[in-house]
């Protein structure tokens, strides 16, 4: 009966003190003394806070869907939205056919990158996560991709693009917007005066192509996201574009369509200026209403472009 009673003694021990080390992983500052008549645990001054999400086997914490949007951030303020109309230039259908001739005397010069010295080196950790993606195997899409799609421009550049994910002519070439989308994409920052390959970044929501090119699955999404997070972190930009419904919704976490908040400014993280539009895609699609979505598309571009501080191109 003595060892009977030891052993129980023993795994109590045991017990409690792996229940004490929990709490210590877990952030928790003291624990209650006595039950208050209401129910709340008393302290005796002692503070008791709920422990944090932890995984004590270090694993990092699962992706989480980025909440919506409040009221206050949903940048009803006027002084967060840049429409300039009076401005503005016109648009005309044939504005995204090339590239708007720049003069050489007035070339936009985007803001400076960051100076050197930020805590995490942009062009030594890219390629490392770069790398992490060739290898990823976290959703089904690793199993039919030719080729991980990471990004094409300039990570110091203040302005990225993101799309929804690697089509055919992606998957084949390793680089985002290479096919007939992003022909019209390089046509749209062209219009804006600026260099495809040198004055922007342009990435995707997921890292390889879905299946005859569906909408990703919201777990291949929730996959392959802290990537993205991980890269926009490093390029550190001062406006984002969202280019259609998914890019909006792995950003923002909304299910709101583009229809409703395109052209509207938003907060992504709530620090960095992001402004929905339509996916190029969208706009090659021959629809009743293709010159009016261009139109609202070019207003949302000139509306980054002030946000940026860049001249408007000169009328041709």
């Amino acid at each position: 009966m003595v060892d009977d009673l030891r052993s129980e003694l023993a795994d109590l021990v045991r017990a409690v003190h792996a229940y004490v080390g929990w709490h210590g992983e877990a952030g928790t500052a003291g624990f209650p003394r006595a039950i208050a008549r209401e129910g709340r645990p008393e302290a005796d001054g002692v503070m008791n806070r709920a422990p944090r999400d932890h995984d004590p086997a270090g694993a990092p914490p699962a992706f989480e869907t980025p909440r919506p949007l409040s009221a206050v951030e949903a940048i009803d303020d006027p002084t967060f939205r840049s429409p300039h109309a009076a401005d503005a230039r016109p648009f005309s259908p044939a504005l995204f056919d090339e590239p708007a001739p720049v003069p050489r005397t007035a070339k936009p010069k985007l803001p400076a990158p960051p100076p050197p010295g930020a805590p995490r080196d942009r062009h030594v950790h890219l390629p490392r996560i770069e790398e992490d993606v060739r290898g990823c195997t976290k959703c089904r899409l690793h199993e039919t991709r030719t080729n991980t799609v990471f990004f094409r421009g300039n990570p110091d550049a203040p302005l990225v693009f993101v799309g929804e994910g690697p089509g055919a002519d992606e998957d084949a070439s390793g680089k985002p917007f290479v096919g007939r989308a992003g022909q019209l994409l390089d046509k749209m920052i062209g219009a804006m005066g600026l260099d495809p390959e040198k004055d922007v970044y342009v990435c995707n929501i997921v890292k390889c192509r879905p299946p005859e090119n569906r909408r990703p699955e919201p777990d291949e999404m929730a996959a392959c996201i802290p990537y993205l997070h991980e890269q926009l972190d490093l390029i550190a930009p001062k406006v984002i574009v969202a280019l259609g419904n998914t890019a909006v919704a792995g950003l923002l976490g909304t299910s709101m369509p583009i229809t409703k908040v395109r052209g509207t400014w938003k907060l992504y993280r709530g620090t960095t200026m992001l402004m929905p539009t339509y996916h190029p895609s969208y706009l090659l699609r021959p629809t009743s209403n293709l010159a009016e979505s261009k139109r609202q598309a070019w207003e949302d571009l000139q509306a980054v472009m002030k946000e940026l501080g860049l001249a408007l191109p000169q009328k041709r």
